[in-house]
């Protein structure tokens, strides 16, 4: 690999920036696909752009879709998910989400509730979730999940999300609950097509009702939403 296209791989995976590495085959010529920019050698056409494009939405590397002679190395920054309330289901979809590759971090400024004993391992943050989230830089391969059922935590932690390019937002709550948290939101500015990114009620229909069946809900919508597009509109998991 040259120099000048190594520099740029390792400045887009410092930057956390999803990117694509292309190799010829025959030739052995490479490119760089980031930002939807290519660099290097190779020029493609929309078409394989488009492919690129793909490949990197579903993290998935390999031979070119129509093209046996260019390979395609997806290198994506981490999956993280960002859960706004320090909560019992909080509890369970925590390690569940650990285990399916996620980096996690648990929000909530009540520190009695954010404690290392109820969250081992978990990355926790007791700061208020506007600043939290803001602080985190949420981007394309995250998923935020809002759980307090207070106006005051979740509502700023989702207009931060709003403005973000999370790919999952979530929030708990009933029909009738999400209702209202939509009227709160829209008198901040939000736009009806905005708003309709929230997932509320949060989860699948899966009939859940303990907190570990309401989180594997949610996880199982979160995966759904990474791997199509569209994904269907949010689900009534209890809340």
């Amino acid at each position: 690999m040259k120099r000048e296209l190594l520099d740029r791989l390792l400045e887009a995976r410092s930057a956390k920036r999803p990117l694509a590495l292309i190799t010829d085959l025959a030739t052995g010529r490479q490119a760089l696909f980031c930002d939807n920019k290519l660099s290097g050698d190779l020029g493609l056409g929309d078409d394989r752009v488009g492919s690129l494009r793909q490949a990197i939405a579903a993290d998935r590397s390999g031979v070119l879709d129509g093209d046996d002679g260019l390979f395609v190395q997806v290198v994506n920054p981490p999956l993280r998910m960002v859960v706004v309330g320090a909560v019992h289901i909080a509890q369970t979809l925590a390690p569940m989400a650990t285990l399916a590759g996620y980096e996690v971090t648990v929000v909530d400024p009540r520190r009695a509730w954010a404690t290392a004993e109820r969250f081992p391992g978990v990355t926790l943050t007791t700061e208020w979730p506007d600043d939290a989230l803001a602080g985190l830089g949420l981007d394309r391969r995250c998923a935020v999940v809002t759980l307090t059922h207070d106006p005051k935590l979740d509502d700023p932690a989702l207009a931060v999300a709003l403005g973000s390019e999370a790919f999952y937002i979530g929030a708990l709550g009933s029909k009738r609950t999400h209702g209202r948290r939509l009227e709160r939101l829209r008198s901040r500015g939000f736009t009806k097509a905005e708003l309709a990114c929230i997932h509320g009620p949060i989860g699948l229909a899966l009939g859940a009702r303990s907190p570990a069946e309401i989180a594997i809900s949610i996880l199982a919508q979160v995966t759904q939403v990474l791997h199509q597009a569209p994904a269907p509109r949010s689900a009534e998991a209890a809340g």
